[in-house]
């Protein structure tokens, strides 16, 4: 299993989309998404993945997880299994640096969250961040989509300024 390391910020502006070298669509949901372990599928375009999810560590940066690419009928049937509530968002790949910026404009009832992920080789790792990066948010589990999933950002938005 690989242990994934990234950090999570809220974008300030679109111009990730200016900058951004692909994007993909993505509507995933979870079979489980209990704290501390969660699988999700994932349909991402033209393709479909089974991933598996260990507990956060380091207070949010890091956590074990095993990713799988499964047949899209597979999948197709699979999220007529998940817990309710699916999320669909748009994905920007953005060059900065020595990374690859993930930037997910959310959609449905997530509409107006925008987040930004950097995945990191090791937890001290000081990537160069995009002018359009705003605060951090990596650890605040708010912002994990297992929980935009049952508690959509349109439902707590202007009850946290972010």
């Amino acid at each position: 299993m690989a242990l994934e390391i990234e950090r999570k910020f809220l974008v300030l502006d679109d111009s990730y989309k200016h900058e951004a070298y692909a994007s993909s669509h993505i509507r995933q949901g979870y079979i489980c998404s209990d704290r501390g372990r969660t699988v999700r599928i994932r349909i991402q375009d033209e393709h479909a993945y089974i991933t598996i999810k260990g507990p956060s560590l380091d207070g949010g940066l890091s956590r074990y997880e095993f990713e799988q690419e499964i047949p899209m009928d597979d999948a197709e049937k699979l999220m007529t299994l998940c817990e309710p509530g699916i999320i669909d968002k748009t994905r920007w790949l953005v060059k900065s640096g020595q990374h690859t910026v993930e930037v997910d404009e959310f959609h449905g009832e997530n509409d107006g969250l925008i987040m930004a992920e950097v995945e990191l080789s090791n937890p001290d790792e000081k990537p160069i961040l995009p002018h359009f990066i705003g605060k951090e948010v990596t650890g605040d589990r708010r912002y994990y989509n297992s929980q935009l999933r049952c508690h959509p950002y349109s439902t707590w938005q202007d009850d946290y300024l972010c």
